[in-house]
């Protein structure tokens, strides 16, 4: 298990985190989601100790992680700017990861040579970014880590090696229990693969749940109300409203269920809920319309 408790660090009297918290369960997929600024690259720099915190608790597997050698031969981590010796070719980074972690595997790093087909003999810093990509996966699980902390993990990967990477790490949590915790903008890629989802902003994580539970407690309606009722009644618990022609768009922080019971007392004609994604979740959790795309009036 990763626990962050109370997390702060600043920068120059900057609180970059604030009092973050947040828990990953043991063999989960975790998604940190969050606008540009948020602190998420600066809590994974804690989490792989990178940085010593202010103050608050970092720990993974009940350890804490600054200046844990022991521990930090069980993490894996890709960062969104991966680092690598400029002259260094693939197989010189391989023997760079040995050194450092004990469970590395050469049969797996063979078997993923095929997967990748990438030549071991080149030297990285020529390859394109998409590749280097690949080389940084191709060496992380090779690391055969307990824990892979991903920060932006498939930028600048095509469409078919997105799919092949994340069904390598995803077979990595059904055989091995992995404990996953990526950080990505891609919310739609974050859908297939996390079971647990934490929203963070200004320095802090405002909730963390199951992707089941976050789904199901806010709810996307489209209604038609009766011949007569052009605004929606005042009463309604809305958190943003919009209308095409007589079809109202209502979000409302409730099931389902509850949400079509409210909305039974005043006799609509029409009441269909529709799932959220996890991106309109993201918008309404950070403040609804306030936080979605503006027009600008020219």
């Amino acid at each position: 298990m990763i626990e962050v408790k109370n997390l702060v660090k600043r920068f120059d009297g900057f609180a970059a985190l604030d009092g973050a918290t947040l828990s990953v369960p043991a063999g989960s997929v975790y998604g940190l989601v969050g606008p540009n600024g948020a602190g998420k690259s600066t809590l994974i720099r804690h989490l792989t100790g990178i940085y010593r915190q202010d103050g608050g608790q970092v720990s993974i597997g009940g350890e804490t992680v600054w200046e844990n050698a022991a521990l930090k031969a069980r993490i894996a981590s890709i960062p969104d700017d991966w680092y690598y010796f400029l002259q260094s070719t693939i197989r010189d980074m391989m023997r760079f990861y040995r050194g450092f972690y004990p469970s590395f595997s050469m049969e797996r790093y063979e078997k993923l040579k095929d997967v990748f087909g990438i030549d071991e003999k080149r030297a990285i810093r020529r390859l394109s970014k998409g590749m280097q990509k690949q080389v940084a996966f191709w060496l992380a699980l090779s690391a055969m880590p307990d824990y892979l902390i991903l920060d932006e993990p498939v930028d600048g990967l095509d469409p078919v090696m997105r799919r092949q990477v994340w069904s390598l790490v995803m077979g990595d949590v059904a055989q091995r229990g992995t404990t996953v915790l990526v950080s990505s903008h891609n919310l739609r890629e974050l859908e297939d693969v996390c079971d647990h989802v934490g929203i963070m902003d200004r320095g802090k994580v405002l909730l963390e749940r199951s992707l089941a539970q976050l789904q199901d407690n806010m709810v996307k309606l489209q209604v038609v109300f009766q011949d007569g009722v052009n605004e929606v009644p005042a009463d309604l618990p809305v958190l943003h409203v919009s209308r095409i022609g007589r079809i109202h768009t209502l979000i409302m922080r409730m099931n389902a269920e509850e949400a079509t019971a409210r909305l039974a007392a005043y006799n609509p004609m029409l009441v269909d809920a529709v799932p959220l994604t996890l991106e309109e979740i993201f918008i309404y959790e950070l403040g609804g319309a306030n936080y979605a795309v503006k027009d600008i009036v020219l």
